[in-house]
Parts: C-alpha cells; sequence; structure tokens
C-alpha cells in the first residue's frame, strides 16, 4: 500500500500567526521596504529618517501586505547596522509587527543580524545552490537553527533556471539536500521559480510563463509542504508603459499560476485587473501569449495593444502617389520606407496575378531591384535600405499564407549567409544592419544573435547548409574567438567564405591574425554597404576563385609589410621605462579631497536630464552617414537623410520618455588611492587596501624627454605620504534589448536597430552627465566648471575617464576589479560576459582621475618582459596575461 505523505503547513508569525494552508489566498508580499526597490525608501533609511521608514512599512500592511519583505543592502549605508535598528523598531509597532518579515540580503552577515533581533517567525529571502553544495547547506543549517523559513532560488551552479527542465531539475535537487541532509522542514521551503518577460518578440521566451506555471504545478505535486514565490511584475516587462495591457497579463498570470500552486508573490495591486473583468478581446490576446496557444501570439498581442493605446493618424501628408498603378505604388512605398498601404496594394496584386508567389518575384523583387541600384549609386543610404526591408518584410508575412495554400515555392535566394556575434560579445548594431542588407538583396540569413560559441555556429553551418559565415566582433577578446573559429573550420575541412567585421576588427588583424589560419576565404568587411558587393564576389560561381585568389595574394602582402613595419619599431625595457616614467611634482601638484567618498548610486535618473549631453555624431556613423554633428545635417551627400533620421531619432526619444521605456542606472565610487610597485594603484578605505588596479606602461622608444606614461602615474606614490584619491564607475541603460525586440516582433528591424543606437547614445551621455556631476559636485575639484557640451566631446575639462579594453589600459581584466570594488552586479544589475562584455550591451565603465596633468593616451605595444610582470603583480599564469593582452604585444 502507497505510504501516506503527511501533509505540514507553513507556520509563520509577527504579533499574529500567519499560516498557509490549503484554505488559504495568495499570500502577497509588500516590497516598498526595500532599498533597492525604493528609491524613497533608500533616501529616508540614508537619511537615517527611521520614523518615516516605518511609515512606509505600516502603508504596506495597511494596502494588504501579509508579509512585509525588508532590504538594507546599499553601498551607502551600513546594512547590518539599519537591518537591525529597523527590525527593532518595527518590534514597537504593533499595527506593522503583526504580520511576519521577509528578511532579505544577498550578504549573510546582515541576514543573520537580522535574525538575530527579527520577532516571531520570519523568513529568509534568498539562498541557492549557485556557490555550490557546501556553502548552500551550511547557510540552510544556520537558519534552521534560528527557526525561520527560507526563499530557495531556482539557481545553481550553471545558472538561472530558465525552462521547465532546468526549473524541476534545480528544485528536486534544492529539495532533496533541504530535507534529507540538513533535515529542513519541508513546510518551511518555499520556491521562487524565476518569473521572466513573454512577448519579448523572441522565441525561446515565448514559454516563459507556461513553463513557470507548468513547474509551479510539477513541485507541488512532487515536493510535499512546500510554497512556491515570485515576483508577478517580470511577466510584464516588454509591456511597460502600457498599464492596461500590463495589468491584464498580471492577472491572466496569476489565474493560472495560482490553479496550479503558487500561493505568494510579490504583485503590485495598482497593476493588476479583476480577471472576470478583462475585456473578453484582450483577454484572448493576452492567454494566447502566457499560455503560448498560438505561434503569432506575440505578434497579435503587440498589435492590438496598440489600439488599446489608441493611435494618432498623420494629417498633411502627400498621398498623390496612391493614384498610380499598383507597381509604381510598390515600388514608391518600398523606396520611401512607407508600410501604411503596402497590405492594400500587395493584396491588389495578388487578385491580379496568376499566382501569389508572382506578386513577390514580380512586383516586389522589381522595386527591390530600384532600391539596390539606388544604394549602389550611392543615392540612398543604409537608414533607408533598412526602411525598405521593413515593408518588404510585412508584405511578404502577408502573402507566405497565400502561397502556403498553393503549396508553392518561393524564389531560391542567391546565398545563405550565417550571421553571429561571437561568444563573450553582446553587441549586434552592425551585424543586423549587414544582415537586412543581404536580405533586401535575396540573401536568406541566419542570424545566430550574440555570444554565439564557435561550436555553434559550426553546428548551425552544416545543418543550415550555409554559403558564408560572417563574423561580428566589438571587444578586443572576440579576435581571439574569430582566429579560434577559423582554425576549427581548417581541422573540420570548410571551404565557406568567412567573413570578419566590427569595431575592433581590421584589415590588419584579418590578414595577420585570421587569413594565415584558414586556406579559404577570409575576407574583413569594414562597413554594411560592402557587404552585398563582397558577398556577391564571394559566390559568384564564374569568377569566385579569381577574387578569393586575388583577396589571398592581397593579404598576403599586406600581412608581410605590416609585419615588418613592426620590426622597424624599437621598444624599451619595462625597468627603463618605469625610469622614463610621466613625472609630477607631488609637492606643488594640486589633490583635492572628494566631497563625498566610498560608493554611490544613482538609480531613478531621468533620461530627460542626459537627453542633453548626447554626442550624435556616432549615432549617425553607426547608420554609416559620416560627418560631425550638427553639420552633417546641411551636408550636400548625406544632410538629407541625417536629417529625416534626426527627426525620426528625436520622435523615439520623446516616446521612449513619455513611456519610460529605457531605465537609466548609475554606481560610482570615490576612494583614497596611492601608486605602488610603479604600475599599480592601491584603493584604500581610511588607510586600509581594498582593491588593486593594475596598469600598463608605454614601451616605445621614444626621444630623450618624453615619457613612457601609464595611468598609475597621475596618482600619488605611497611613499610621498601623500593621499591622493581616484575613482570608478559604470554606467548602462536597461530596456534596449526588449525594446528593440518588440519592434522586431513587428518585422521593423528598422526600429529595433534605431532603438540599440538611442540606447547606446543614452549610456556615452550618462556617462558624461555622471562625468560631470563627480567633478563639479561629489569630488568638487573642478567646482567652477562652466563647458558646453561640445566642451564635453572635446574632453576640455579637467581630469580623465579612461576604460578598461580601450587605449590607455587596454586590458579587460581590470573591469573584474571595478565589479568587485563597485559590487555592480549587486546594486546596478550589469553582468561581465566570458570575455568580459557588459550586460546590458548598452553600457559604459571606466576610471575617474581627477590631477590636472592625467591626460587620455594609447598604450601601443608592450614586450614579453611587462606581460611576465603584469603576471606575477597579477596573480595569474602567463599563458593567461597573454590570452588578454596580446593585441598590445609587440612580437605578435
Amino acid at each position: 500500500m502507497k505510504e501516506k505523505i503527511e501533509r505540514k503547513y507553513m507556520r509563520l508569525s509577527g504579533l499574529e500567526p500567519l499560516i498557509l494552508n490549503e484554505n488559504s489566498n495568495f499570500i502577497n508580499v509588500g516590497e516598498r521596504t526595500n532599498v533597492a526597490g525604493s528609491r524613497m525608501f533608500l533616501r529616508l533609511i540614508k537619511e537615517e529618517k527611521f520614523d518615516e521608514a516605518l511609515q512606509v512599512a505600516r502603508h504596506q500592511v495597511d494596502g494588504g501586505a501579509q508579509i512585509i519583505d525588508i532590504n538594507m543592502d546599499d553601498g551607502l549605508i551600513d546594512g547590518k547596522e539599519s537591518m537591525v535598528r529597523f527590525l527593532n523598531l518595527i518590534a514597537a509597532e504593533p499595527d506593522i509587527s503583526r504580520v511576519p518579515i521577509m528578511i532579505d540580503s544577498s550578504k549573510w552577515e546582515i541576514i543573520e543580524a537580522g535574525l538575530q533581533v527579527v520577532q516571531g517567525k520570519c523568513v529568509v529571502n534568498s539562498i541557492s545552490l549557485k556557490e555550490g553544495e557546501d556553502k548552500f547547506i551550511w547557510e540552510a543549517k544556520q537558519i534552521k537553527r534560528y527557526g525561520a523559513a527560507v526563499v530557495i532560488m531556482a539557481f545553481d551552479e550553471v545558472g538561472q533556471a530558465d525552462n521547465y527542465e532546468r526549473r524541476i531539475e534545480i528544485c528536486k535537487r534544492s529539495y532533496d539536500i533541504l530535507v534529507n541532509k540538513v533535515g529542513f522542514p519541508s513546510e518551511d521551503i518555499i520556491f521562487d521559480l524565476n518569473i521572466f518577460p513573454v512577448a519579448t518578440g523572441m522565441d525561446e521566451h515565448r514559454r516563459n510563463a507556461i513553463d513557470f506555471i507548468e513547474a509551479t504545478r510539477w513541485v507541488r505535486e512532487n515536493l510535499p509542504n512546500v510554497s512556491v514565490s515570485g515576483g508577478v511584475s517580470n511577466v510584464s516587462f516588454s509591456f511597460r508603459g502600457n498599464d492596461g495591457v500590463r495589468e491584464a497579463m498580471h492577472s491572466v498570470f496569476l489565474y493560472y499560476a495560482i490553479q496550479a500552486g503558487m500561493n505568494m508573490g510579490i504583485v503590485n495591486p495598482a497593476l493588476l485587473e479583476i480577471y472576470d473583468d478583462i475585456p473578453k478581446d484582450l483577454l484572448e490576446h493576452v492567454e494566447d501569449v502566457i499560455l503560448d496557444r498560438r505561434d503569432d501570439a506575440t505578434e497579435r498581442l503587440l498589435d492590438f495593444a496598440e489600439t488599446v493605446k489608441g493611435s494618432k493618424v498623420e494629417k498633411g501628408v502627400d498621398l498623390s502617389w496612391r493614384e498610380n498603378p499598383v507597381q509604381d505604388r510598390i515600388t514608391h512605398a518600398l523606396v520611401k520606407g512607407i508600410d501604411a498601404f503596402i497590405i492594400e496594394d500587395v493584396e491588389e496584386a495578388r487578385l491580379q496575378a496568376e499566382k501569389p508567389i508572382d506578386v513577390i518575384e514580380g512586383h516586389l523583387m522589381i522595386g527591390m531591384n530600384v532600391v539596390g541600384d539606388l544604394f549602389g549609386a550611392g543615392k540612398m543610404f543604409l537608414p533607408q535600405v533598412v526602411k525598405s526591408a521593413r515593408v518588404m518584410k510585412k508584405a511578404v508575412g502577408y502573402l507566405n499564407p497565400f502561397i502556403e495554400a498553393e503549396k508553392g515555392d518561393l524564389q531560391e535566394p542567391v546565398g545563405k549567409v550565417l550571421m553571429a556575434t561571437v561568444k563573450g560579445d553582446v553587441h549586434d548594431i552592425g551585424k543586423n544592419i549587414v544582415s537586412v542588407v543581404l536580405a533586401c538583396n535575396n540573401y536568406a540569413i541566419v542570424d545566430l544573435g550574440v555570444m554565439v560559441p564557435p561550436e555553434k555556429i559550426i553546428a548551425e553551418a552544416k545543418a543550415h547548409n550555409v554559403d558564408a559565415i560572417g563574423l561580428s566582433g566589438l571587444i578586443t577578446p572576440s579576435l581571439d574567438e574569430m582566429v579560434y573559429l577559423a582554425k576549427e573550420m581548417e581541422r573540420q575541412n570548410f571551404t565557406l567564405p568567412l567573413l570578419i567585421g566590427g569595431a575592433t576588427t581590421s584589415k590588419a588583424h584579418t590578414a595577420v591574425k585570421i587569413d594565415p589560419q584558414y586556406k579559404n576565404a577570409v575576407v574583413h568587411v569594414n562597413d554594411a554597404s560592402r557587404a552585398v558587393t563582397v558577398v556577391g564576389d564571394l559566390l559568384n560561381k564564374k569568377t569566385s576563385n579569381e577574387y578569393v585568389a586575388n583577396l589571398k595574394k592581397d593579404y598576403d602582402e599586406f600581412r608581410t609589410k605590416f609585419l615588418k613595419r613592426g620590426k622597424e619599431k624599437s621598444y624599451i625595457s619595462i625597468n627603463e621605462a618605469r625610469k622614463r616614467k610621466y613625472k609630477i611634482d607631488w609637492e606643488t601638484s594640486e589633490i583635492v579631497k572628494p566631497n563625498e567618498i566610498g560608493v554611490q548610486v544613482l538609480k531613478q535618473l531621468s533620461l530627460k536630464e542626459l537627453e542633453p549631453f548626447i554626442d550624435w555624431s556616432p549615432f549617425f556613423r553607426s547608420w554609416d552617414l559620416h560627418g560631425k554633428f550638427p553639420d552633417i545635417l546641411s551636408d550636400d551627400v548625406v544632410g538629407e537623410q541625417a536629417t529625416i533620421m534626426y527627426h525620426e531619432a528625436q520622435a523615439m526619444i520623446k516616446e521612449i520618455i513619455a513611456k519610460q521605456l529605457l531605465k537609466p542606472r548609475a554606481v560610482f565610487g570615490l576612494f583614497e588611492a596611492n601608486s605602488i610597485n610603479h604600475d599599480d594603484i592601491s584603493v584604500q578605505k581610511k588607510g586600509n587596501e581594498i582593491a588593486i588596479f593594475r596598469t600598463l606602461r608605454q614601451q616605445l622608444s621614444k626621444r630623450e624627454g618624453i615619457p613612457n606614461i601609464a595611468l598609475a602615474d597621475f596618482i600619488a606614490p605611497k611613499e610621498t605620504g601623500k593621499t591622493d584619491y581616484m575613482g570608478a564607475f559604470c554606467v548602462a541603460i536597461f530596456g534596449a534589448q526588449e525594446l528593440a525586440d518588440s519592434y522586431r516582433a513587428k518585422e521593423d528591424d528598422y526600429n529595433g536597430i534605431m532603438a540599440q543606437a538611442i540606447a547606446d547614445r543614452f549610456a556615452e551621455a550618462l556617462a558624461e552627465y555622471l562625468h560631470k556631476q563627480v567633478r563639479t559636485k561629489h569630488w568638487g575639484y573642478a567646482a567652477d566648471e562652466d563647458l558646453t557640451n561640445d566642451d564635453l566631446i572635446k574632453e576640455s575639462y579637467k581630469g580623465i575617464r579612461p576604460a578598461p579594453g580601450y587605449p590607455a589600459c587596454p586590458d579587460h581584466l581590470e573591469k573584474e576589479t571595478i565589479w568587485e570594488l563597485l559590487e555592480v552586479e549587486k546594486i546596478i544589475g550589469v553582468t561581465l560576459t566570458e570575455s568580459l562584455a557588459m550586460w546590458p550591451a548598452a553600457a559604459v565603465s571606466g576610471y575617474y582621475f581627477g590631477n590636472p596633468e592625467a591626460k587620455y593616451f594609447g598604450l601601443g605595444k608592450i614586450t614579453d618582459d611587462q606581460v611576465t610582470d603584469y603576471s606575477v603583480r597579477k596573480g595569474i599564469t602567463k599563458e593567461k596575461a597573454r590570452k588578454w593582452l596580446h593585441p598590445t604585444i609587440a612580437d605578435e
């Protein structure tokens, strides 16, 4: 006979008990007493206005919160002291302390301090297997000793659970460890199964909601007595700015998740519609997305959401072209990028055509050939071509069902190209533009996205039988990935052409490092406008052999000259370079103590504040429109198109700001510092070393009197006895990928790329804005500064903000020290990939140097003795040092 499992219930308490059983309603956790989630609460705690902070907790309880989450994790407050003080104050307030407390922290010392003073039976939020079983078991034992319940995140050593199988795997493993090894009461376990956004436009996100719901059902049925929780607002992240849709999504999600067994969570009542009150048409669209009931659910909800918000009809537009024959109308729409009428025009053409496929091979291709001719003649520019692609995609999307119904075959593409941003790299604006331009010229594109490992590129190239592979990368470690892939393609006897592109790539690197590794064609594509010609030449069966032979010869000659040129330069030893360091008279040099020492966070910045700091010139360069802003707007060649783009960007920015579609975040710190060991910078707190930045020194032989500089030269040496100062920062714009995906889900690559380009501009603007705030306020060494935005773009300010990965400090490894010093990932959520690229991609990080003599410089090449010296100082192997420094090493 099957053994009956004893049912146990979670019992929590403040002054009053809270028992979770099968008859309990959904338990709502209030999170406004969380410094990471409430700017107001953070301000009150920082200003030690604890009486007002208690009012926040009271409002949470009065508003229906049955548990209140308390978090004091912030770099500018003493989290442990603040947690203890606040919990003690709550204990004296019966109307607050009647509900249980959730002690929320990523630091064990804060959790334990809270456990020692909290009243009643609380919940700890959270622990996981992220750092392995040993730490997980130790923390669980401590929590058990204090008699608390615990939230377990679905996270292990591999990473966060993001599908049904991983959620089950991690939860079962965690449960078995807790119950069988630790003896933790099963009824005191709460699993947070990770709620992720749906309707992002990415196929891998389609099941985010239903996987959570089904995993919840499995956990409640198979792991006796546990509870399931989560942050509900995450599910509607893609519809920020449209509260009507978000409310419906939250209600639908909870309706099904609660049925599956979710019994507690963080929900904002202000964004929650009554399920039965949701309009039936909206309900259908939302349920299709939440439950993944249709392949086109996301597209349908996106379209429907626009009708919910309402739309504006443009007035005063010249529509005389609408009187022309259908072919002329379709061509005009493609050339001008107008998609408003394309469906009705294509339908008219379909009714006239013998077969639906004839409209694509006839009307649409005639129009796209005009686009191609104009682009090739320099009469259209990349932004216009991307708009044309948007119209083409919409038209083909409409025709496809008719073609499939007749079982027709689309015209064979002239070639198939795989595109990927290599492993560890997150930037793909240029790659996306190239993909669209090639697609406009009838190439089939297999886009693998960003951070693609080489084994996946190889496998997908074989699976899709592609004709060429295009690689993109922005950061220097990407160059290694490209070399590795070329070697692997050679080992596996590939014959496909390999295209190389991206900001850090060059003809020199391609010729010297990549081309020798692969006997077949390797070509550097320095801008999107060349992609069609290059791919066409590579795939032309009649002339490709001659083209590749000439290419190989050109790269071989270039390589010979380049390597010979490198050997003509002479370098001095690292010891000699240190003798020739940049010398500052520290007896007379100005050292200004910052007004505010330590780590500080700016989370609730307004994009409106950042807009005046935007440097627009790089925005146009990303679209292959070259010129300096604002002069580019009146340029004889590109001025008209640049002006159109500028106005469109302004319109998108206006919408982004109004709907808060992008979120700026920033963390920075100002610290005591001294240079040590010639090239290192010791960062201190009250005289105690808390971090060391390793800098690199120029080694090129220079004429007498010209120094060999390292960034450490701009910080007072320890032996001077003077305390100097430096800073570090990271800023980022969140939401760009989701916004871009929402456009691409509607076949709108143009606005998808535009959104990412604007996010990049805002990230740089935030870096500029923050640096000004640091110079004039937080550090204050330039309190009287009065510079225009043009002055800022020209870097006319006092001091510098160099960044790891750039000319003065090309070593990306130093980002890790910045992340540890500022707790970047924990505080603002910016992460580093394995190649140390920042995610989200619209992010900037670096240092602050305030000495009046500090200046930007390029490191140039270094020699093997500095690599050895660096590896010793850094405490890493020489092999690892060479891996990260090799683009700067003279003999490579």
